[in-house]
């Protein structure tokens, strides 16, 4: 996969850009002034970034994800990432009929529900899955496949279905990799 250069990332004005980040050159960023990337962080083709958005290190957005921070934002922290086909919202229309929806509509027609989403270290999040506004993914979680996650979770545990359930524990061993991994650096 063809990723943008160094030169052309800079040149792409983010907010802030770590060491050693990837970025598609088939990902579409939108307002990178609002946009930081950590250091060794990727984001791979048919993406779209857009709006307020922070991602810390080593975390991964597969392709065709979506991610729309809008004005409230959404925070990935460090070794969070989303599978194929991930779309994650801080922001979404009145879906009830009490008012007309859609951007192409006025602001005083309609009602927006907008809240920060915030994915914690080492959360995982399976293929296709949704993440609503206002949701929280404590530290440590993994969301199955296909699901949908319209609350905030507890720490490590192992989360899936529509909406998203917890189902288990999940384990903690990957503290040890990861710690292995940053003294090496």
């Amino acid at each position: 996969m063809p990723f943008l250069s160094q030169q052309q990332l800079e040149s792409m004005g983010f907010r802030s850009l770590g060491r050693n980040v990837r970025i598609s050159d088939k990902a579409a960023i939108y307002n990178p002034e609002q946009i930081e990337i950590g250091d060794h962080s990727r984001i791979d083709d048919f993406c779209v970034v857009s709006g307020k958005v922070s991602i810390g290190r080593n975390v991964h957005i597969a392709v065709f994800c979506n991610v729309a921070g809008g004005s409230e934002g959404i925070i990935f922290e460090d070794f969070s990432g989303l599978a194929y086909g991930c779309h994650v919202f801080s922001q979404s229309d009145d879906y009830t009929g009490r008012t007309l929806t859609n951007p192409t509509v006025p602001a005083r027609f309609k009602r927006e529900f907008k809240k920060a989403v915030r994915l914690g270290r080492h959360c995982i999040v399976g293929t296709n899955s949704l993440i609503f506004p206002g949701v929280i993914l404590a530290e440590g979680c993994s969301v199955g496949a296909m699901s949908m996650v319209t609350k905030s979770t507890e720490e490590w545990g192992v989360y899936s279905g529509i909406p998203a359930r917890r189902l288990k524990d999940r384990k903690r061993d990957l503290l040890v990799l990861e710690q292995a991994y940053l003294d090496s650096e």
